[in-house]
């Protein structure tokens, strides 16, 4: 496929989002973690920190759209779905902090999706996706990209809760500590990760059995992909109903969100990692 590079209108517009999102994050280092007796935010400043977040999400997310759905056609690279994984990251956080407490994860989420913000700039190469006039495929597309990027999103999301975990039961109160949000909180978080990306996964699943024929031109291939994606749903499948009835929570809850991602890594994601930037196969 050939090799196209980003417009530099669009790379401007990445590089701007990523400035204000590291900016922001210094901001709620100084303010949250550095100055751990400082008084309260007042619910007016409260509201500023939150339409400041929304504008660099709205920046970035103009820039994913022009760069993804260009005047060429749709674009697509490692570099686009590394970004559009920070931004949605960033967008779960900043919609849950309207109903719970995430003073502390500002620090932490806005510098990594800075970096996002900026990893098309260093890579600005993409390719045409094909068989994008297919309704079938953008589907099937556009359900697995985000699919695959909330479930990234759980499994860092899950690893972080089981570090807080360990921290608070073998070390004394911290700074550090003292800044996160409740366990509870980003358990209940996790959860609506995984049910929104379960049900985008099935979307793809199915109307990749749906529409493999029109699409591709020949009939569903079982290959790595399809089998362990749908291994990948069963794990999911019974996390989730396993938290529906019987109450699942904690670790094993981890163990079973970190098990769904790592099959679903082999299924998808390691692949065209080694192919895109290692071997610059496109």
């Amino acid at each position: 496929m050939p090799i196209v590079n980003q417009p530099l209108s669009f790379l401007f517009s990445f590089a701007f989002a990523g400035a204000l999102y590291f900016l922001l994050g210094a901001y709620f280092w100084k303010s949250r973690w550095a100055a751990l007796g400082a008084p309260e935010i007042s619910e007016k400043a409260a509201r500023l920190e939150k339409i400041a977040i929304g504008l660099a999400l709205f920046i970035h997310a103009t820039a994913l759209r022009q760069a993804l759905f260009g005047q060429e056609g749709m674009q697509f690279s490692f570099s686009l779905a590394f970004s559009l994984m920070a931004w949605l990251a960033t967008l779960m956080y900043w919609l849950e902090s309207f109903q719970v407490r995430m003073d502390g994860m500002q620090a932490v989420i806005l510098p990594a999706a800075s970096f996002a913000a900026f990893f098309p700039v260093i890579f600005p190469e993409s390719h045409p996706v094909t068989h994008i006039a297919t309704l079938g495929f953008r589907l099937h597309f556009l359900a697995a990209m985000l699919a695959y990027g909330l479930f990234a999103l759980a499994a860092a999301h899950a690893l972080f809760m089981a570090l807080l975990e360990k921290r608070l039961r073998h070390a004394p109160a911290s700074r550090l500590i003292a800044r996160m949000p409740p366990l509870l909180a980003l358990e209940t978080l996790l959860f609506r990760m995984l049910n929104i990306a379960f049900m985008l996964l099935t979307l793809a699943l199915f109307s990749g059995l749906l529409y493999s024929e029109k699409i591709f031109g020949r009939a569903l291939t079982w290959d790595h992909k399809t089998i362990f994606g749908i291994l990948a749903w069963c794990v999911f499948a019974v996390l989730l109903a396993g938290r529906h009835i019987y109450g699942w929570r904690g670790r094993q809850a981890l163990k079973w969100t970190f098990s769904g991602f790592g099959i679903l890594l082999l299924a998808y994601v390691g692949s065209h990692f080694v192919l895109e930037v290692i071997l610059q196969r496109l």
